[in-house]
Order: C-alpha cells, then structure tokens, then sequence
C-alpha cells in the first residue's frame, strides 16, 4: 500500500488545493528522472510524489480518501475484504482510466509539461509543448540531460588544432578533437556524450578558453610578442633569433632599429575559422648588457657631451 499522500506532499489535511498542487510542482521539478538520470531513489520519489497528487489534485478522490472510501492507491475500501490488486497506484493507471497513465499526465490543476518545460527551458522536440517524442513522463523522452564544461587550450593547440582529454565530475574521461583555428569561447558540441538517459545520452557543450601564452600576446585579431636585441645590433643591424609557434626563426634587424619597432612574420600568427593563418609581429626591445660594461659607459659619456639628443615622446 503507498504511503500517506499527505504525508508525501509534506501538507496538513487542511491544506488549500493551491498548496497541495505549489507542494507537489516543487517536488516532481526535484525528483524527476530528466533531471536525476540513474537516480532509483529518485524516480520512485518521483513515483511516490505522482501517486499522491493523484489522490490530493483530484477534489472527488481527496473526499473519497478523507472520507475512507478509496486507500491511498486509489482502490476502492470495502470493509470485511481485503484490498484488490487490481493496475492501479501510484505509477500505473489509476482505476477508471486514471490522471496518470503510462504515455502521459493530466493532474487536475497541473500540466506535468508545464513543469518540465520550466525545467527545460522549453520543447524538445516532437511538436507539443514541453517536448514530448512519446513514451516518457508526460509525453518526454527521458533523453539525457545536457553537460557542459570549459576547457583550457594553449595558443598552439587554437591554432593548430589537436586533441586533449577532458574530464566531468562523474569520473567520465573523453577526448576532445580541437579544430584548426579554434576561438576564444567557441564551444564544441559533442553528440551523445552528456548524461545517460532512457531514450539516449544527452549532448556535451565544450567551452574553450585559450591559457595565456608566456612570450606571445593577441592584440585583436594580431599574434604580437616582445624580441629583445642588443644595442649594437640595433645600430649597425644584424641578426636574432625569435620563437614562434611553429618553432624558432632568424629575424634581419635593420641598422638603426629602436624599441617598438615591428618585424612582420607572414603567416605566422593565428588562424582564422577556415585554419587561414594570419601574421605575427615581433616588436623589438633595446636590451643593455645585464652586468655594467665600463667601455659602454665611457661611450655613453662622451656621446652625451659630444652628440646630446632628445628622443621623440611616442603615442
């Protein structure tokens, strides 16, 4: 025999019909199976929470129930025999063709539709409201529920594309094939890979998030990065080696190079939706010796009595 419904509902016996059908709406959001996969202790909360609300929304069965006339299955009481087995209670239909029966439900006062669809955020598929594609809870599929998760990628990983392993919360593990040119808060989805659910896993969204880098920089759509040259190679010209994310390259520096000088690597930068590469800019710094040089300093004395300057203010 089911438990009390009032009990269930966690309501007095002198609860409104407003109260009873509040109760019972903030329970089936709680314990329905879309939202509990795997859950058995849900789902026959669930159950249990349905069966009694089809005693308690139902005004004649609630006289009949207070009154001794029908149990808290819903079958009918007759004193001196016991109790027949008959399909009805708290899941299957109840007698007389039942508010709720396997393929839907109609509680007076209470579209389980209504409340999945709050849960939802609207249909899911199958044309009526709430989604139903038949044979779940009020007409809902029972698919899996929908898991999301961001995942951090290095710059070379955005731009080349690749795989990384990913973990959820459940202990599931899977690998995530990362596309050419992959973009700050794109998100993957992967078919199949959310929740388990009767008719089917829900879907994985994958957020991506690119880790900032330690020598390059995006400035909009550009890949710029900071190459230091020495002071004599800044004056008579030369050469310097540079990373990039395809591996290290010589760079030319022209005579007379200052701080904030830009040398353009053509096809070197990011990628575009289509894996198109962009440029990368190496932006030149003027580095002194990290130790005094006393011959760089007597140099510096007599070009500063001899040949003064003033540097131009940039920006």
């Amino acid at each position: 025999m089911a438990s009390d419904p009032y009990q269930v509902l966690g309501v007095t016996r002198s609860a409104s019909a407003d109260e009873i059908r509040k109760a019972f709406r903030k329970l089936a959001k709680a314990n329905h199976p879309d939202t509990n996969p795997d859950n058995k202790a849900a789902e026959e909360r669930f159950k249990q929470v349905s069966g009694a609300f089809d005693i308690l929304g139902d005004a004649e069965k609630k006289k009949k129930f207070d009154a001794g006339e029908i149990d808290a299955d819903g079958r009918e009481t007759f004193a001196g025999f016991g109790r027949g087995q008959g399909a009805g209670g708290p899941w299957g239909p109840p007698p007389g063709g039942g508010a709720y029966g396997a393929h839907g439900a109609s509680f007076e006062g209470v579209d389980l539709s209504d409340i999945l669809g709050e849960m939802f955020g609207g249909a899911r598929g199958g044309g009526r409201p709430g989604g139903g594609q038949g044979g779940g809870f009020g007409g809902f599929s029972q698919r899996g529920a929908d898991v999301r998760a961001r995942l951090e990628i290095d710059l070379e990983e955005a731009i080349k594309g690749g795989k990384k392993r990913i973990a959820f919360s459940d202990g599931r593990t899977i690998d995530v094939t990362i596309p050419k040119g992959a973009l700050e808060g794109q998100t993957l989805r992967l078919k199949g890979q959310g929740s388990p659910g009767r008719a089917g896993p829900g879907d994985a969204f994958i957020e991506l998030a690119i880790a900032p880098h330690p020598v390059f920089r995006r400035e909009g759509e550009l890949l710029v990065m900071d190459v230091p040259v020495t002071v004599y190679d800044a004056v008579l010209g030369g050469k310097a080696e540079a990373p990039t994310p395809d591996g290290p390259v010589t760079l030319t520096i022209p005579k007379g190079a200052n701080t904030g000088t830009r040398l353009r690597l053509k096809g070197r930068g990011l990628a575009d939706a289509r894996g198109v590469r962009g440029d990368l800019f190496a932006r030149l710094v003027v580095t002194l010796p990290e130790t005094p040089d006393a011959a760089l300093e007597a140099f510096a004395e007599a070009w500063r009595r001899d040949r003064p300057y003033a540097p131009k203010r940039r920006g």
